[in-house]
């Protein structure tokens, strides 16, 4: 195998549909590289990149976001607002670092959209459209990353273009709404599971084991042989155009770049030490590298807090993601253990954007798919009434940061009780309005159905024109 890259050859279309996802062994690719360059797929030749963090469960706006201080006491709950070095600008105390930072980061207040479910809720927010079921996290539209993976896969070498980091058994496209629908499974996500923060980590899409080498050099050197056949009664000049597209293939699994990308190990360790030694924090700096190696579309999704307690253990009131029924969590509780962690993670991947001069090139964004009700509900556990705050989708907050866009502001607002929106309502259409104008893709493009059919790939929505300076 001296000098030979361990690498599959060409599979058949149908094997790329069985296999699905690149994520899982990568055997698709060079067929999926093949059919974007028949298929005649417009390049974008644009090296901006969206890092998208995904708070799975949904973020509670009133109790982080968009505090109602002067609310009664069942809508305002126990925690109280701080100022930010913007005036005018506040978060929850549970944030003090978001508080240093407020100049580099925009608060939306005012997204709303109908669907209280998970699924329909996840796929109102990741694909920009009503989803045809209230329920389930399978997509009939594609996803937004998969849209901009249909466009840009391909223009950054061996880098994917969508990619998925998540937790173990979690980082997968259904999970979260981000399947390709009708584009096929080829514009999935690259699926990265586990913890960054654990040193025996690592990307085994990337990583062939050992086990898997020798049976991967005899069918590498029978492909070499029958490829060399093909190639003598090939007329027509494709089988060049197979080699091509197999060497783009094998440099994803094999380049020295695209190992690097994912080596936190390269790292300074004050670098790491910023974001948080933890799964959420390494997993954000994990995304920097991404896009800096040339992805255009990172989702992070944090879900499970990090075990940040010195015994390692999970406790009493705290839920695996962020939704926060009273059911599932203690809501104070449960934001008082994850906030740390989340306002470390993402206030450093912030300023870790603009310190290193990415902040025109990459645009962040962290939302859930909805709120939670400003209302708190109360049920028994174990004997006492336990705080939590249920599904809503009428009012939830998000985060935007970089992108060369006008930051240290907030857009839109709710009533006095943080229900609905008082002015600026907006829809997850104008956020990916705004997003695929950073990219640079026309929103007034077309995608084609299993039919044949035309879709626009964005029904409604406008960039947001505050954001725009």
């Amino acid at each position: 195998m001296a000098g030979r890259p361990i690498c599959p050859g060409p599979v058949t279309r149908r094997m790329a549909l069985q296999v699905g996802a690149i994520g899982a062994t990568g055997l698709g690719l060079p067929d999926l590289l093949r059919m974007r360059a028949e298929a005649g797929l417009p390049s974008v030749p644009n090296d901006t990149a969206v890092i998208f963090v995904w708070l799975a469960g949904g973020l509670s706006h009133i109790d982080t976001y968009d505090m109602k201080p002067d609310a009664s006491d069942e809508y305002r709950g126990l925690f109280r607002p701080i100022k930010t070095n913007v005036p005018g600008i506040d978060v929850t105390e549970l944030f003090p670092l978001h508080a240093k930072i407020a100049d580099k980061f925009t608060l939306i207040r005012s997204m709303r959209h109908r669907f209280s479910d998970h699924g329909g809720g996840s796929k109102r927010v990741m694909t920009g459209r009503e989803p045809k079921t209230p329920t389930g996290t399978v997509n009939d539209s594609p996803a937004i990353a998969s849209v901009v993976a249909k466009f840009r896969e391909g223009t950054a070498g061996a880098m994917p273009a969508n990619i998925l980091l998540g937790d173990a058994g979690r980082a997968k496209a259904d999970v979260y709404a981000l399947g390709s629908a009708y584009l096929g499974s080829g514009f999935n996500p690259f699926e990265v599971d586990g913890d960054p923060s654990n040193g025996k980590f690592k990307v085994n899409s990337i990583s062939l084991r050992e086990a898997q080498k020798s049976r991967m050099e005899g069918r590498w050197k029978l492909l070499e042989a029958l490829d060399q056949v093909r190639r003598d009664i090939d007329a027509t000049g494709s089988m060049a155009a197979m080699d091509k597209f197999n060497k783009q293939a094998c440099e994803l699994f094999t380049s020295p770049e695209t190992r690097n990308a994912f080596d936190l190990s390269q790292e300074k360790e004050h670098t790491r030490r910023r974001y948080g030694m933890h799964s959420w924090g390494q997993r954000c700096l994990m995304a920097r590298r991404l896009v800096e190696a040339g992805s255009s579309f990172v989702t992070v999704a944090l879900e499970n807090p990090p075990q940040t307690e010195a015994s390692g253990k999970s406790r009493d009131g705290v839920f695996y993601n962020w939704d926060c029924h009273a059911v599932n969590c203690d809501v104070f509780v449960d934001m008082k253990y994850r906030a740390p962690s989340y306002d470390q993670a993402l206030t450093a991947l912030i300023e870790d954007v603009y310190d290193r001069g990415l902040d025109k090139k990459v645009l962040i964004v962290a939302t859930g798919e909805f709120g939670h009700t400003p209302r708190l509900e109360y049920k028994d556990v174990k004997g006492r009434k336990q705080p939590g705050r249920d599904h809503w989708p009428h009012a939830f907050s998000m985060l935007v940061s970089g992108g060369g866009l006008a930051m240290g502001q907030v857009i839109g607002s709710t009533d006095t009780v943080g229900n609905y929106p008082k002015d600026r309502t907006l829809t997850p259409e104008d956020l990916w309005a705004t997003v695929y104008r950073h990219l640079g893709i026309d929103t007034s493009t077309f995608i084609y159905d299993l039919s044949s059919r035309p879709i626009p790939i964005l029904p409604t929505g406008k960039p947001i024109k505050e954001l725009f300076g």
